[in-house]
């Protein structure tokens, strides 16, 4: 179990060219997570960062130019390992249960708040880190590469090569990936979480 809390500490200013998916921080008087940046240096004038952020009490998505200069208002998170045990929906869109690694309490996390890019990662009693803010699910952070086993794919073309074009396959939690032609159905691969991309055999 891993439990990181900030307790009391008063939050550092995080700089604009540190913001990262899944960051969480006060901009513009609201709780936001930053869903995705964007580094954009222009010939002329400062390098900005283009930061998609949801506010966290209205679900308003906005992409926010921020100078990489800026510093923005960090908020104290608490940040728990927690294990996925099942989809409530059994459809991918959730209600997703979690279990608490340490006091083994169980934890609904709503669809909207998993987005599908994360979600068809998920597979049953692999750990997570949950973000949370005074109680509140803001997040989860995937481990960076899952093992997963094919379920369907078409089979090896004759002559085919290791090197040759990937081919479509499904994988154990309905997730489309692209691999190797030599791979087949049951085998285990290895995909990053962030990416989408095969990494190999696991």
């Amino acid at each position: 179990m891993e439990f990181t809390s900030f307790g009391d500490s008063t939050p550092m200013p995080i700089k604009a060219t540190d913001l990262k998916p899944g960051k969480a921080l006060m901009y513009e008087g609201n709780l936001q997570i930053v869903l995705s940046t964007e580094h954009v240096k222009p010939g002329k004038g400062p390098a900005y960062v283009q930061a998609k952020m949801k506010n966290i009490d209205t679900g308003t998505i906005k992409i926010n130019r921020i100078n990489s200069s800026d510093k923005l208002e960090d908020v104290n998170i608490d940040k728990r390992t927690m294990q996925f045990l099942y989809d409530s929906s059994g459809k991918g869109t959730g209600p997703f249960v979690f279990m608490d690694n340490e006091t083994y309490d169980q934890l609904e996390i709503d669809g909207d708040i998993i987005p599908k890019q994360q979600s068809q990662w998920l597979k049953e009693n692999i750990d997570v880190t949950v973000v949370m803010f005074d109680g509140r699910t803001l997040s989860i952070d995937l481990p960076a590469s899952v093992e997963l086993k094919i379920t369907e794919t078409a089979p090896q073309p004759k002559g085919a090569t290791a090197t040759n074009q990937l081919k479509e396959a499904t994988v154990e939690t309905g997730a489309r990936v692209r691999v190797p032609p030599f791979i087949g159905e049951g085998q285990m691969v290895k995909i990053n979480t962030e990416t989408g991309e095969y990494q190999g055999k696991a």
